[in-house]
């Protein structure tokens, strides 16, 4: 019982101990002196909805910064100017607020074209700048140490937007924009990152920023006579929303266009009202990244009920990017204020003229603006929008979201990223992976039309015109195109091959285009130019596309696209035929020069391999040097008709042989059957081979008229005097038939698809020789950065490997079928060359020399000893043995039997010969003389000679 007593008496002492501790430091807060320093504020229509959701998110951010820092000895003192949407009137504020209140920063104002005066003065009087609503990327030129854009800088997006367009593959995009400096500022870099990706911007439509519905609509009604689908809009709501307004009206908002919004418009989709959210459906957006965090949510709730207290009257207000971007600056200045703590905040007066009238002159700098720069600079903190901090004046997170508005709202569709691209789950920890432009990381999108198909960008234009699509007028090649009056009068019909292929290409489109043949005539029918002139017509915009035997060439393509070609490639060169069996050498013509003279190697290198290995043993192979040399080559050559005579003894010289009388065989056969063809069958030659025999021998020489074959043959050397033209086949045959001494031409040189109809038309009086100069083929022309192109190009390669091409081939060249087939072939060379028989020749070559290698080791291995005998220089060594080589090899079967009864020769048949000199008067025998041998010891009977029985004795040494 006491113990209990005790205890309450200890806790109810503690309770009293802390209320006089919190009684105690109530006290001392409320008499802490605080300083306030004074903040301008420079807002548009301080009555506005917006202007309101902004202040209060200002208001807001101080009160949480300081319930978060309850021992700051400083407070922002708002100052709120009106700038009444006027950039005059916004200097004007900033002047009075820096002049009269002494303001040590700016929030605001709120446009970039109000801004960029307004930083200018705070650069002056040392003043910091702070907006979170100025976004043209025009204010960093400024380069101000005392601007900061707590917002997105707009430049920062671009690569979101191209990214989005690489994605879905648009070749072409519109910017539209506000014709100011907001507007103006972010086109250089939108135009730049579109042609990063290939795609063009072929108009750029500024709208004016006082604009009426009536230049709406009519820039509108310009935009849909072109090709172009895909539009950027970059504008401030307040003149978006009447954009797309005008543009539901009238049907642009439907499928088959693309509408892209930029941040300017995005980041204010949840303040919009119902109307213009609905004339936005299947719109694309770009807005910066907010992360939905705790601290959002929570922020949201305190801000709605904060907001409805203060303004009961305005309902349904909605946060937007601006407004978390004003909450976050105000909460980043007030850090930075009470960091640069308790000086003096007062302006140091200026020494004005005596003389100036203007306020500019009178107003003072700001003692603490330098400390105050730096402090915001290292101001860093997890704000509503994210990180925040400054570089160089500038917001560093780059994060934007993807959306697609549908219904009463958007809805995400995806992210992008600096470092990663194109994400569909935002992956904060990815930071090194690779970039991505796939559609495939974007979620699926309802398109305008309530469509889910991807427009495909462009659209024949709605102007209610036909393509015009020009073709030529020309006299020659009519099966390519021809153009012929008709049914009714000032009416043409058109035909032809490239006519065909057109059409077939066209109709193979996925989609629906309307066109007409427009000759490219004078008014009296006949051609109104050249090739290229009419390619020029299409850079002019005379005609959308060309239907026509138009060459692919590099210059040309500099100012129009061609698609890909629907003909093979390649100039060529047409000459009259020779026969060309009236040669006297013409039995040299079956084998190559390079296979002659191999075979000519090998018959002396075969002759002496079968000398080597016969010389010691066989009869036939000795005797003086000339008659074994002779015989040696008549071996080795008669092996052509197989006529030798000569045997051969050793079983290395007949393997040898053997394998060298396939070899000849093989020769001897191919040779007669290629002789046979060259003097059996008709063999035509062409007159001339190449340009540069024309050109040494000054010939005439025939192009199409209006070709571009005419500059390509002078920029190669050819004198324009001996160049001639023709307009037609007939005529290119007639000249032909003349020849250059007659007024005609040594050849014609044209395109491979019209020379080839020539030949199918005249197959057995010219042939083709080259191509000389390589082309890319016919193809048809469209307007530079024409979207019909890849599309046109495809279906080109679909008409080309199907049935469809022969049968058009067919249709046109199927008369000279049977011409053609019956031309005979020229080829370039008709002779045997060493390529076909190498392989033989190495069997013979290393048959050959393993002959010799065998023999020359057996040859070195018996007589060793003679080598290496002592006592004599290297030189005698070496004729020593070749001595030896050079006399017969007596222990060979085939000398045996000789008979030596004139006592030239004695023969010890026994395992070891004894060679003797023998003499008339001396039945005995001695030594040979060492001059016959040229032994330095030859009376030492250890001597190797006495071990020979192979050694001849020369008689009478």
């Amino acid at each position: 019982m006491k113990m209990g007593k005790a205890t309450n008496l200890f806790g109810s002492f503690f309770f009293l101990v802390c209320l006089s501790i919190e009684f105690s430091l109530v006290v001392r807060g409320q008499n802490r002196t605080t300083i306030p320093v004074n903040v301008g504020v420079v807002l548009d229509d301080l009555d506005s909805t917006n202007t309101k959701v902004w202040l209060s998110c200002i208001n807001l951010g101080l009160s949480d910064f300081y319930t978060s820092r309850g021992s700051s000895t400083t407070r922002l003192a708002l100052r709120i100017r009106d700038s009444r949407e006027d950039v005059v009137d916004a200097a004007a504020a900033a002047l009075d607020l820096i002049k009269n209140d002494q303001v040590q920063a700016i929030l605001g104002p709120k446009s970039s074209m109000q801004a960029n005066f307004v930083i200018e003065l705070g650069e002056k009087a040392q003043v910091p700048i702070i907006s979170f609503s100025a976004t043209s990327p025009s204010l960093t030129s400024i380069r101000s140490s005392y601007f900061f854009r707590a917002a997105q800088n707009d430049s920062s997006q671009v690569k979101a937007i191209s990214a989005v367009v690489q994605a879905f593959g648009w070749r072409e995009a519109v910017p539209i924009y506000i014709d100011n400096e907001y507007g103006q500022g972010v086109i250089p870099y939108l135009v730049d990152a579109l042609q990063e990706v290939q795609a063009r911007v072929p108009y750029r439509s500024a709208i004016p920023p006082e604009a009426t519905d009536d230049q709406l609509v009519a820039e509108l009604y310009k935009l849909m006579t072109m090709q172009t689908r895909v539009f950027i809009v970059h504008m401030l709501p307040s003149l978006g929303s009447r954009l797309f307004a005008k543009a539901q009206e009238m049907d642009m908002m439907d499928r088959d266009y693309v509408w892209i919004m930029a941040s300017g418009m995005t980041n204010h989709l949840t303040t919009m009202n119902a109307s213009v959210i609905n004339s936005l459906q299947g719109a694309l957006g770009v807005r910066t990244y907010e992360p939905q965090t705790k601290e959002l949510v929570n922020f949201r709730d305190r801000w709605k009920r904060q907001f409805q207290k203060d303004n009961p009257t305005i309902i349904d207000a909605e946060l937007d990017v601006p407004a978390l971007s004003a909450y976050d600056a105000a909460f980043a200045l007030a850090m930075a204020v009470e960091n640069v703590g308790t000086k003096n905040f007062g302006f140091e007066k200026a020494n004005a003229s005596t003389n100036s009238s203007t306020d500019l002159e009178y107003f003072g700098v700001s003692q603490n603006g330098p400390e105050l720069c730096q402090s915001l600079s290292s101001t860093n903190f997890r704000g509503l929008s994210g990180d925040f901090s400054f570089v160089d004046g500038q917001l560093q997170n780059s994060i934007f979201e993807l959306v697609n508005v549908i219904g009463n709202g958007a809805k995400t569709i995806g992210f992008w990223k600096p470092q990663s691209g194109l994400e569909k789950k935002l992956n904060l920890t990815n930071t090194n992976g690779p970039y991505s432009t796939s559609k495939s990381n974007l979620a699926p999108i309802l398109w305008p039309g309530d469509s889910p198909s991807v427009p495909k960008g462009w659209e024949i234009p709605t102007n209610g015109k036909r393509l015009r699509v020009g073709v030529p007028v020309i006299d020659g090649f009519a099966e390519f195109v021809k153009v012929v009056p008709g049914p009714s009068a000032n009416t043409t019909e058109v035909f032809g091959f490239c006519i065909d292929v057109f059409n077939a290409a066209m109709a193979g489109l996925p989609y629906a285009v309307t066109y007409d043949f427009i000759p490219f005539a004078k008014p009296d029918g006949t051609s109104a130019g050249s090739y290229d002139d009419l390619v020029q017509q299409v850079f002019l915009g005379n005609f959308y596309a060309l239907a026509a035997d138009t060459t692919i060439r590099a210059n040309r393509s500099l100012y129009v696209d061609f698609t890909l070609p629907y003909t093979e490639s390649g100039v060529v060169m047409v000459v009259p035929m020779k026969d060309g069996k009236s040669n006297a050498w013409i039995f040299l013509k079956p084998l190559t020069w390079d296979l002659w003279l191999t075979s000519l190697c090998f018959f002396i290198f075969i002759g002496f391999a079968v000398w080597v290995l016969e010389h010691r043993i066989n009869e036939e192979f000795r005797g003086p040097p000339s008659h074994q040399i002779g015989t040696s080559f008549w071996f080795s050559f008669a092996t052509m008709v197989f006529a030798q005579r000569e045997k051969v003894v050793s079983n290395l010289a007949r393997f040898v042989v053997i394998v060298w009388v396939f070899v000849v065989l093989i020769l001897t056969q191919s040779y007669t059957a290629s002789l046979t063809s060259l003097l059996t069958v008709k063999q035509l030659q062409p007159t001339f081979s190449n340009l540069g025999d024309l050109i040494r021998n000054k010939e005439y020489i025939g192009y199409f008229e209006g070709s571009f074959v005419r500059e390509l043959l002078i920029q190669r050397g050819v004198d324009p005097n001996k160049l001639r033209p023709y307009k037609s086949s007939d005529e290119c045959h007639e000249l032909l038939t003349n020849r250059s001494a007659n007024g005609g031409i040594a050849a014609a040189i044209d395109e491979t698809p019209n020379m080839k109809l020539f030949l199918a038309k005249y197959c057995s009086k010219y042939t083709m020789i080259g191509p000389i100069f390589k082309t890319d083929g016919f193809g048809f022309v469209f307007p530079k950065g024409s979207p019909l192109v890849p599309d046109v190009s495809r279906a080109i390669l679909n008409v080309t490997e199907g049935d469809v091409m022969k049968e058009i081939e067919n249709k046109w060249f199927a008369g000279n079928a049977t011409c053609s087939d019956t031309k005979p072939t020229i080829s370039d060379s008709d002779s045997l060359g060493l390529d076909s028989f190498w392989g033989l020749f190495l069997i013979a070559g290393v048959s050959s020399s393993l002959s010799l290698i065998i023999f020359a080791a057996s040859f070195c291995n018996r007589h060793w000893h003679m080598f290496m005998t002592t006592g004599a220089s290297a030189w005698k060594r070496i004729k020593v043995m070749l001595r030896i080589f050079d006399q017969k090899d007596l222990s060979s079967h085939t000398f045996r039997k000789t008979d030596s009864q004139d006592g030239k020769y004695m023969y010890n048949p026994g395992s070891i010969a004894t060679c003797v000199e023998a003499s008339p008067n001396n039945n005995s025998t001695r030594p040979p003389s060492p001059e016959s041998i040229g032994h330095s010891n030859p009376t030492n009977p250890r001597s190797p000679f006495f071990r020979e029985g192979i050694l001849p004795v020369v008689v009478g040494l």
